[in-house]
């Protein structure tokens, strides 16, 4: 395995699984990812339908908590989306499914999210990682997951007749985030006002519980009447206001821009390389935003393909860890992992989503977190040889003092911790 081969399974992969074979040609591999069709397949696919259907019922019988079928419902959907990512052989998208599902953070926190938290990603995200940002950022903004999470759905026009009877107003959190952390960011310079109004076009869009199957809906008579300026530009009232707005906040320049910050950071550095980022945000630019093909430029980007730049976050630890052992990840509690290295599922903490960079994850509590599940982790070694699963994983991206340690090691488990814990398996 030469150096590329190797950055090519860990910065855009998830880590190499011993059972696969090496790419004959890297950067090949990792665009084919791109054209071809997303290879999940699910026993029993998460749907929107499903996950309210089962929230309904919860709150008609209020059953104790730990006797919730919405819970039960979350943690096995949830479970076989982080087993999809273990055993998928196309980790570039998939890397690319989950970049995507923390930029549009929904949280559990909010506890009605949690029934669709998985939908949510299959339904808005999957589907777009290679298509037009516009058809995601639309998808994300018209799913009850974020309906539910930023609270759209308790949104009011003042002068709307529903607002006039209930006296319930605007609610902002939906359309203030969505500029915010979705497409323009604080750096386009928009206003309050801005956000006062986009709020007010995007009353109505709303979640029908009681419906047969229940999801989305739009409630004309909460909508707040008449056309609303955002950003200088006139939108016309009702659910096509909104959705001609979300069209022009995904093709914005602001949000090329930050979009390309992000996609940067992520596969190139903390500190994302003026040079790279111009370059992506020119790609979106240039093809109204294609993901595609944005994501085809990042593989060729030289910046990229330079190793160890970036820590990984504890759920890249997690699965990179146990597809290193080709554990089976149905003998795992892999969202218990998570939650222990301090990082559960679909709860973080704000809607700007989980950090991507080292120092939100360097601290030393996060450190030993890392370093005490991975010596109970490494157990699972048996008769293997070590060095081997090393090198197969690790290729040349192994130090020579890791694999020193390794050999002086007591035992094969404590050499598979030493390579757990090395500072190049924690990175990619």
């Amino acid at each position: 395995m030469d150096t590329r081969t190797a950055q090519a399974l860990v910065r855009f992969g998830l880590g190499r699984r011993p059972s696969e074979p090496l790419p004959p040609d890297p950067a090949s591999w990792l665009l084919d990812q791109l054209r071809q069709p997303d290879p999940t397949q699910l026993d029993d696919p998460p749907t929107t339908a499903k996950g309210l259907a089962t929230l309904r019922e919860d709150r008609q019988t209020k059953p104790p908590p730990g006797q919730r079928r919405s819970a039960a419902l979350f943690k096995a959907q949830a479970t076989a989306l982080l087993a999809n990512a273990v055993t998928t052989p196309a980790p570039f998208r998939e890397r690319l499914v989950w970049f995507w599902a923390n930029h549009f953070t929904i949280s559990r926190r909010q506890g009605a999210c949690a029934c669709v938290a998985a939908a949510f990603m299959q339904e808005a995200i999957r589907p777009h990682v290679t298509g037009r940002f516009g058809d995601m950022l639309l998808a994300v903004m018209r799913h009850p997951a974020m309906l539910m999470y930023l609270e759209n759905a308790r949104s009011f026009g003042p002068d709307s007749p529903a607002g006039e009877r209930t006296h319930r107003g605007l609610n902002e959190n939906l359309a203030r985030e969505c500029m915010e952390l979705h497409t323009l960011s604080p750096a386009a310079g928009y206003s309050q006002a801005d956000v006062t109004s986009f709020a007010k076009i995007l009353t109505g869009w709303s979640i029908d519980l009681k419906s047969d199957p229940p999801g989305f809906r739009y409630r004309p008579l909460a909508h707040e009447p008449g056309p609303q300026t955002l950003l200088g530009r006139r939108f016309p009232a009702d659910q096509q206001g909104g959705v001609e707005a979300l069209a022009f906040l995904a093709d914005h320049p602001a949000t090329h821009r930050f979009l390309a910050t992000k996609l940067v950071r992520h596969f190139v550095a903390d500190d994302p390389p003026a040079d790279a980022v111009h370059n992506i945000q020119t790609v979106l630019r240039d093809t109204n935003g294609d993901l595609g093909a944005a994501s085809a430029a990042l593989v060729q980007l030289d910046a990229a393909w330079e190793p160890g730049v970036k820590l990984r976050a504890p759920i890249d630890y997690l699965l990179a860890s146990v597809r290193s052992l080709d554990v089976a990840p149905d003998q795992l509690p892999m969202l218990g992992i998570l939650a222990g290295l301090g990082q559960p599922l679909w709860a973080a903490p704000a809607p700007n989503g989980w950090p991507d960079r080292a120092e939100d994850w360097a601290a030393p509590e996060a450190m030993l977190r890392r370093i005490d599940w991975a010596s109970g982790f490494a157990g699972r070694i048996g008769d293997r040889n070590v060095v081997d699963i090393a090198d197969t994983t690790m290729g040349p991206l192994l130090r020579p003092e890791t694999r020193q340690a390794m050999a002086r090691a007591g035992s094969r488990r404590d050499a598979m911790t030493l390579l757990l814990t090395s500072p190049e398996f924690q990175r990619r």
